[in-house]
């Protein structure tokens, strides 16, 4: 789904709208609070999304997470679905593994690829400690006078779109709190480096078509590019300047970390909406516990 939505509205011919989407692609970046002091927990998430724009549905995908006591694996995929597959069919892929440091995701390793009608786009990254230590891009980045480049020191302390979807939320109260917004995480996407900064605008109560069903925290989003981006582009613009993107998150049982539940933006031809229909997440006991149990 990560990839998915990079691609969704290029029919449209807005560059203002696909960028837009792009947006989509780090929502969760938002996630990423301090960690400290959070407690060892573990639990899986299994996700359905569709995605629509203003109001027609134009894609699909699902998003499976396993958080364990030290490490976290996370997938996605998605399609196009309706009549936008018509005109730009495509299917995507991402996923994402590491370990936990004192309850902070550190991501290991970064793949996502989507195949479209007429392109490939693979995106690999290996992590170390936080910094990017390998990667490769195809398509490659074209040389352009005007774009800022991205230097080592902006693929250090990053992380990949799929790992800031992993947001532990510190203490022992609820962590679907105004805490868990009101913050901002560095991303690199293989291609641009961005922050992305979040605050706190109120809570609201959801009912998932299967699954959760309860409070989430609603933060609103600010794009803030870095590196790897032409300035006088329009759709880099757009996103810096974009003030009512909001993302909605929800927890995951048995763990203190929340992820989205649904993410909105305006665009040039309507509110894109990225809106879970299943969210099912259950917790799991520690090893220790489980294995006593099995003997």
């Amino acid at each position: 789904m990560v990839i998915l939505l990079k691609r969704l509205v290029r029919p449209a011919g807005s560059a203002a709208l696909s960028a837009a989407v792009c947006v989509m692609t780090a929502m969760a970046a938002v996630l990423a609070v301090d960690a400290t002091h959070v407690a060892a927990a573990q639990g899986r998430l299994d996700a359905e999304y569709t995605a629509s724009l203003a109001g027609i549905p134009i894609g699909r995908g699902n998003w499976v997470i396993e958080i364990f006591e030290d490490q976290f694996t996370a997938a996605a995929s998605g399609s196009t679905i309706g009549l936008l597959r018509v005109f730009a069919g495509g299917r995507g892929t991402a996923a994402s593994q590491g370990t936990l440091s004192g309850g902070q995701p550190v991501p290991t390793n970064y793949a996502s690829t989507f195949i479209g009608d007429k392109r490939i786009d693979d995106v690999r990254m290996v992590f170390s400690g936080g910094n990017v230590t390998d990667y490769s891009v195809e398509p490659p980045v074209g040389p352009h006078p005007d774009r800022i480049p991205v230097t080592d020191a902006d693929r250090r302390n990053v992380l990949d779109p799929m790992t800031s979807a992993l947001g532990p939320v510190s203490g022992g109260g609820d962590p679907v709190s105004p805490q868990a917004c009101d913050r901002k995480v560095s991303v690199f996407d293989g291609r641009l480096r961005f922050d992305l900064r979040s605050e706190f605008k109120r809570m609201e109560t959801v009912k998932a078509e299967k699954g959760y069903q309860g409070p989430v925290v609603v933060c609103a989003i600010y794009f803030i590019p870095v590196s790897g981006y032409i300035p006088d582009r329009v759709t880099i613009r757009y996103l810096a300047a974009l003030r009512d993107a909001e993302v909605w998150l929800a927890p995951i049982f048995g763990t203190r970390v929340l992820v989205p539940f649904r993410f909105s933006l305006p665009t040039p031809l309507g509110t894109g909406v990225l809106q879970a229909t299943r969210f099912v997440s259950v917790a799991k006991p520690p090893r220790a516990a489980a294995n006593v149990k099995a003997q």
